[in-house]
């Protein structure tokens, strides 16, 4: 665990990207003993764990319904399934974000359609309004759905979303993975498309013990339909209505998820009081520009991430000075060579690929102390102005 830092930002040791040994050990007898119940009763799939914390979880959420799931990837997958999306289908989808929003689209056999970032990191609204006017205008493309990514915790603009998903009928799946309690006007997200997808990989501000993820819905059928694909499309056992597959939940992530959701919002809270004091000590510094927040919309912080021209050289200071970044994301979806086969080339998507050569990812989780947070920026400041 790093250690507490003095005023004089002397005796460092380390500031880690991320410290999930600091969270767990306030919570560990409490998942100590619900490991114990399951080990004891042998049920080790789904079970009463999985299920009270889908209800906690919807309800946190502003929900009608949760599905626990296997991973917040599984999640987006089994949306698209239950919406029927699949080969000669289209989903509109960001550039800059991780791949498994535009692979969930993949493996249903649909054809990912990139769009460019805003200012905020978030879908383009406005690109993905020329993308579905021009399609209007040529059929192209059979475009079901767009999945807008509340990216690093800040929701996109999902007003503008929603009414173009409107005028256009196409759904919406909001990819929610990174922005567990992060709302838009009042509202939590994940609840104003048809599905809101959520991940619980450890790192995440709710994180489990492994992989788990969620979908959130406020429609009763497709509620109804997700949870028999989530089991091998069963209705009932040995009884397939549907072609599923196997996305359930493990009753250990399920009584670990339970826990940590007790305490959410206070942990949140303290992203949210980080983010603040890394804004007031780099937000004057020339050749930084820090995340911009949007009014009305409440950010959770899952990262906090800003930009400097030399992002490589700033990384590598700092990790001699052993604070540990991280890059989300290097390079935008656009330009893998995953999806080489649409023909994207450099230059497509101008916002996102500068943004991909400038991002830098610092320290951030609740157990992050002020003291920390102070080293960090000095170190960066005395970077910035080369002393």
């Amino acid at each position: 665990m790093a250690k507490i830092y003095t005023d004089k930002l002397t005796q460092i040791v380390n500031v880690p990207f991320m410290d999930l040994k600091a969270q767990h050990h306030q919570i560990y007898n409490e998942i100590d003993d619900r490991y114990a119940d399951i080990i004891a009763n042998t049920g080790f799939i789904l079970g009463k764990y999985v299920a009270e914390f889908e209800e906690k979880f919807a309800e946190i959420q502003g929900a009608e319904y949760c599905i626990g799931v296997s991973s917040g990837t599984d999640a987006l997958h089994v949306a698209l399934m239950t919406l029927g999306i699949g080969h000669g289908d289209a989903v509109i989808v960001p550039t800059h974000t991780f791949i498994a929003t535009a692979e969930a689209v993949s493996l249903c056999g649909a054809v990912p359609v990139f769009c460019d970032c805003d200012g905020y990191y978030n879908i383009d609204v406005n690109h993905v309004e020329k993308i579905l006017s021009e399609n209007a205008q040529t059929g192209k493309l059979n475009i079901k759905a767009i999945i807008p990514v509340h990216l690093y915790g800040q929701p996109a603009e999902l007003g503008t979303i929603m009414r173009l998903a409107d005028k256009f009928n196409v759904n919406v799946i909001e990819d929610a993975c990174q922005a567990h309690l992060a709302s838009y006007h009042g509202t939590r997200v994940g609840t104003l498309g048809v599905f809101g997808a959520f991940s619980f990989y450890p790192g995440k501000n709710l994180g489990g013990f492994g992989e788990g993820g969620a979908l959130i819905t406020n429609d009763g059928t497709l509620y109804h339909k997700a949870k028999m694909i989530r089991q091998h499309g069963e209705i009932e056992r040995y009884h397939h209505q549907v072609v599923g597959h196997n996305y359930r939940m493990s009753a250990l992530q399920g009584a670990a998820l339970g826990v940590k959701l007790k305490y959410i919002e206070a942990w949140t809270e303290k992203r949210q009081k980080n983010a603040r004091l890394y804004n007031e000590l780099l937000g004057g510094i020339d050749g930084i520009e820090i995340p911009k927040e949007i009014d009305d919309v409440l950010s959770v912080y899952h990262l906090y991430v800003i930009q400097v021209a030399d992002r490589d050289g700033l990384m590598a200071y700092l990790k001699e000075h052993h604070i540990i970044c991280g890059l989300h994301y290097p390079i935008p979806l656009h330009l893998q060579d995953a999806y080489k086969y649409l023909g994207y080339k450099e230059g497509d998507f101008p916002v996102a690929e500068k943004a991909a050569q400038r991002i830098i990812s610092l320290p951030m989780f609740p157990e992050l102390a002020e003291g920390q947070i102070r080293y960090v920026c000095d170190k960066i400041k005395k970077n910035m102005e080369g002393v």
